[in-house]
């Protein structure tokens, strides 16, 4: 495969455009980092060229040599991302390919806004639609989750601490078709949808949203897109103690 991480030309043209090319290279490039981590961890072979980590707008990633061509089509990635792979420990190594991951991101998003003449206003709706989604850094490192601690700490409310199982199953109650309750009842449950509203995928950094499955990490208490970590409802109902992929790693290097 020819160096580069874009296929065929693709030049989205509206802010909403951008946004929905931003959305995208940013889901894959967590993946990258998180669910598929491991996988990633064994393409940046050190022994290899200079490896770039790219994300697409259809949400795949690729590790893959630098374009060719001079000037690129696109903004690159940060260059040779493999060789600092094993002289860190994993952690910060992640840490620091999310950072230039964040940075690219933004670089080409402001590409296509400088190649298609985006005004003033423009510039700042984009930024503000990007702003108000975690980095790639914060969802890396925790801080995204900690944060969102820190929002909630106000609420009343707390989540469940019994095992996964019971967790799935609480939240698939509230994706089920509202049945007629009073209207005292409605409320608690409006209250509630509303705290679990600013909770976040522990793999893509997206909110709640009441239409779709999540699991719950029983090791580190992090709650993820059903999706995102290959987790169906009915693949939930026959798990004792769900870990996420991270804590499965850690818990087989410290075996």
């Amino acid at each position: 495969m020819d160096g580069g991480g874009e296929g065929e030309e693709y030049n989205p043209r509206t802010v909403e455009d951008v946004f929905r090319d931003f959305k995208g290279r940013r889901a894959a490039l967590v993946k990258a980092l998180t669910t598929d981590v491991e996988e990633f961890y064994q393409q940046c072979d050190p022994e290899k060229e200079n490896l770039c980590l790219y994300g697409l707008p259809n949400e795949l990633w690729e590790v893959n040599l630098p374009a060719e061509e001079v000037p690129p089509e696109l903004p690159e990635p940060a260059l040779g991302i493999n060789f600092a792979r094993d002289g860190m420990q994993e952690k910060d190594w992640l840490s620091l390919v999310a950072v230039h991951s964040d940075s690219w991101l933004l670089s080409v998003a402001f590409y296509f806004g400088a190649r298609f003449g985006f005004d003033k206003a423009s510039r700042k709706r984009l930024f503000n639609m990007i702003n108000d989604l975690p980095t790639i850094y914060e969802v890396v490192t925790g801080a995204a989750k900690k944060q969102q601690k820190e929002k909630s700490s106000g609420h009343s409310g707390k989540k469940s601490k019994s095992n996964s199982k019971a967790r799935a199953s609480d939240y698939q109650q509230k994706f089920t078709k509202l049945q007629p309750k009073e209207e005292e009842e409605v409320l608690d449950e409006q209250q509630d949808e509303d705290e679990h509203g600013e909770t976040l995928c522990g793999a893509c950094g997206e909110n709640y949203a009441a239409d779709e499955f999540w699991i719950c990490c029983d090791i580190c208490e992090t709650w993820f897109h059903g999706n995102c970590v290959k987790i169906t409802p009915a693949k939930a109902e026959n798990i004792k103690q769900y870990k996420c992929p991270s804590c499965s790693k850690r818990a087989r290097v410290d075996m």
